[in-house]
């Protein structure tokens, strides 16, 4: 019985945690790796991308983003892309779903922009930072077969 009710406590302070870092007025600051074999699209097979994200919660569980990231890819300049989106948190549990567009710039190979959606989850390690895996896609207009991307990419992130 003891184990049961310490069981329950714990989860009931983790739900609580976690809902309190998606409060009004909270600021977000975000790194995370994507790649590293884990994403696909049709024009290469292999990247490596690291991305710098900044947020604010403008209301409860809503968030405005955003986001510079830098991608090495395989036989191909690097590429850079700026963006901008939003989250919103699922109701005390940490799930995330998020949405956004991007513009990618390939050096001289193309400048695209890129409609963007992820769902992710934020393990709370303390009251403020959180390790956040998500699964994203990325829509190319300029050759969806060559550039659209699916993915998934790992991030840290520091809730203030």
């Amino acid at each position: 019985m003891r184990k049961k009710l310490l069981v329950a406590i714990t989860a009931l302070m983790v739900c609580m945690a976690g809902h309190a870092q998606f409060e009004k007025g909270k600021y977000y600051l975000g790194a995370s790796m994507s790649g590293i074999g884990l994403s696909y699209n049709g024009s290469e097979k292999s990247k490596i991308g690291i991305h710098a994200k900044g947020g604010y919660l403008f209301d409860d569980n809503f968030m405005l983003t955003l986001k510079a990231g830098y991608d090495k890819l395989k036989d191909v300049p690097m590429v850079f892309s700026t963006g901008i989106g939003a989250r919103y948190y699922i109701e005390q549990n940490g799930l995330f779903l998020g949405g956004g567009v991007d513009f990618v710039h390939n050096g001289d190979l193309y400048d695209d922009f890129m409609p963007t959606v992820h769902v992710g989850y934020a393990f709370f390690l303390s009251r403020t930072v959180t390790i956040e895996p998500e699964l994203y896609y990325n829509q190319s207009f300029k050759n969806h077969g060559d550039y659209s991307t699916i993915g998934f990419r790992i991030g840290l992130g520091v809730y203030l």
